[in-house]
């Protein structure tokens, strides 16, 4: 499919008759709550997930893909937990602490005997350890921006071998919730490798499991490039059920890398992986129904994604040096006129088969507390698309049905996105063909995850459909994306200043607003930067799914959240229980 172009969208009819009867089973679908969990109490023995790509890295201070931090979510622990389902903080590392009158130190007590993987005891020094390994700039570590305030650095002292404290530069209202972000790394495995300025390239995918040792739940104790990932229990790890027994529960999990979609779901329904690290795809939920009226699998609806997958184009000045196209390819009345020329409503019907709602901005409706409904939005309009295009110059002036600038070239650009990911095979056909429909033409590559996510931290592309998951609901936790000096502001990322008015503004919106500690304050405040957003639409939004999870019915003690990873967040209560019948998809 590499460099062909989707002139038509021949299966959208059949995806829209298909549509309202599976979106009308889903919602029609009663049961437990999610928040209840999967029942069960079994411990020991395995069950097998599934990963759509491999890890790039077992180092989380330089890894950018999923599957690596998924990595790190088994093998390694922070010193406070999100609470995915209830979004709170959770004591973890740190047992306890106390927040100075200003708010802006915190001295934490950490958790007596614990061990890491390895046996080593854990202290103080690996906190301090840490801290400076992430900010250290030979790693170039990409968590090093979201664990910053205001671009300075959080200053950690260890005070005795079980205490720290941490001094924010300013006052931060999110507080201690940002410190889940990291996970405390071994100081006697690394620090040799931070002093010889080599640690970003320590526990590379080459790395043998016994050299590391970490403070989660498991341990990788196999790694078969392109087939799997097998974790064991960590024999030394610190958590407690509630009836005071040792987790984790499980004995093994095994990570199968299945990069296809089509059959990573054959497998779900042939028992031999007991779920996977995605939502369910719409085209899959009616044989994964008939399978959970068998008693053979289980489904989970979690309501709308908190985050959707959208367009970006490439707005660095020199990635296009020299390119006619840049004039229009990187100007925001582009932008809105592609905005406007995708129906939303056709989108989420056509990509999600109904199992989707349309969206406008990054900040979708499932996120209560910080979505704007106000936001401005770009309703579904050909015929101001064509106005904005024209504007710029873009205009069909030999009568083909296709656009040409002012030199006469076609209007054209590549599109990449995620090659097996039907999705976002199915979403990049959709805008290819809309824009088609305004003379726009537009070459749709499909890559290989690995492959696109290279493109992507090196410039080399015109646009790109894809997904990048946030860590957490509250924005100031996400700060890597919104500031134009981060590595992950995708667009245009690592600005030494910001390269326009309205990203210096945002700048200063999200730095005021994770200063004050009124709640009201900080809501108008990123309210403001969700409208500079929209107007200026850096990346455009289509449409979000609802999340449904599906997991074999031998899958026990599961609490799925919205936030990824959807079942993994708590890894070490899952069970692999007797098979049971959960058959109903829950309601929202």
């Amino acid at each position: 499919m590499n460099g062909q172009r989707y002139n038509t969208l021949k299966t959208r009819a059949l995806f829209l008759v298909v549509a309202s009867g599976i979106a009308s089973a889903v919602l029609g679908c009663t049961g437990p709550s999610a928040a209840d969990g999967l029942g069960g109490s079994g411990w020991g023995g395995g069950l097998v997930a599934s990963v759509r790509s491999e890890p790039r890295t077992f180092n989380r201070l330089v890894a950018t893909d999923s599957a690596s931090a998924l990595v790190t979510e088994l093998t390694q622990a922070p010193l406070v937990r999100i609470n995915k389902v209830e979004d709170r903080v959770e004591p973890w590392l740190a047992e306890s602490w106390r927040r100075s009158t200003d708010g802006t130190s915190y001295e934490l007590d950490l958790r007596p005997n614990v061990r890491f993987s390895d046996g080593a005891p854990f202290t103080s020094a690996d906190v301090v350890f840490s801290f400076a390994a992430v900010y250290d700039p030979s790693v170039g570590s990409p968590l090093a921006d979201a664990l910053r305030i205001n671009g300075k650095p959080l200053e950690v002292v260890a005070t005795n071998d079980l205490a720290v404290t941490v001094t924010f530069p300013e006052p931060f209202s999110p507080g201690i919730r940002i410190l889940a972000q990291l996970p405390i790394l071994p100081k006697h495995r690394l620090e040799k490798a931070l002093e010889a300025g080599t640690l970003a390239e320590a526990w590379d995918v080459t790395t043998q499991p016994e050299e590391i040792a970490g403070l989660g739940p498991f341990v990788l104790s196999d790694y078969r490039p392109g087939q799997r990932l097998v974790f064991s229990r960590n024999l030394n790890y610190w958590r407690l059920s509630e009836d005071r027994e040792q987790l984790p529960r499980l004995d093994r999990l095994t990570l199968e890398i299945v990069p296809d979609q089509n059959t990573e779901i054959l497998r779900l329904e042939a028992g031999e992986i007991d779920f996977t690290q995605t939502e369910l795809r719409a085209e899959d939920y009616a044989s994964l129904r008939r399978a959970a009226d068998q008693g053979r699998a289980q489904l989970i609806d979690l309501g709308v994604a908190l985050d959707a997958d959208f367009l970006f184009f490439n707005l660095k000045p020199e990635a296009l040096e020299g390119d006619e196209r840049r004039r229009w390819l990187q100007a925001a009345e582009f932008r809105r006129a592609v905005s406007q020329a995708v129906d939303r409503r056709t989108f989420a019907d056509t990509v999600y088969l109904g199992l989707g709602e349309p969206v406008h901005g990054p900040i979708t409706a499932s996120n209560r507390r910080w979505h704007d409904p106000d936001v401005e939005v770009y309703e579904y309009d050909p015929a101001a698309s064509r106005e904005r295009l024209a504007r710029l110059g873009l205009s069909d002036r030999d009568g083909d049905g296709r656009l040409e600038d002012g030199s006469g070239d076609a209007v054209r650009f590549t599109l990449l996105t995620q090659r097996g990911h039907s999705v976002r095979e199915r979403a990049a056909a959709v805008i290819a063909n809309d824009l088609g429909a305004l003379g726009v033409e537009v070459d749709v590559v499909a890559l290989e995850f690995g492959a696109l996510i290279d493109r992507v931290f090196r410039m080399e592309f015109d646009a790109v459909y894809l997904g990048f998951r946030t860590s957490d609901t509250d924005p100031a936790s996400n700060m890597d994306l919104w500031l134009s000096g981060s590595a992950f502001h995708f667009w245009n990322p690592s600005q030494p200043v910001p390269a326009t008015e309205w990203e210096a503004q945002i700048d200063e919106l999200m730095a005021a607003q994770v200063r004050t500690a009124d709640e009201a304050e900080r809501k108008r405040l990123f309210a403001e930067v969700q409208q500079i957003f929209a107007e200026f639409v850096p990346a455009i939004y289509f449409a979000a799914p609802r999340v449904v999870i599906a997991t074999s019915p031998r899958v026990a003690n599961a609490r799925p959240a919205l936030l990824e990873p959807f079942m993994l967040w708590n890894a070490d209560t899952l069970s692999g229980g007797a098979p049971q019948l959960l058959s109903s998809a829950l309601s929202p």
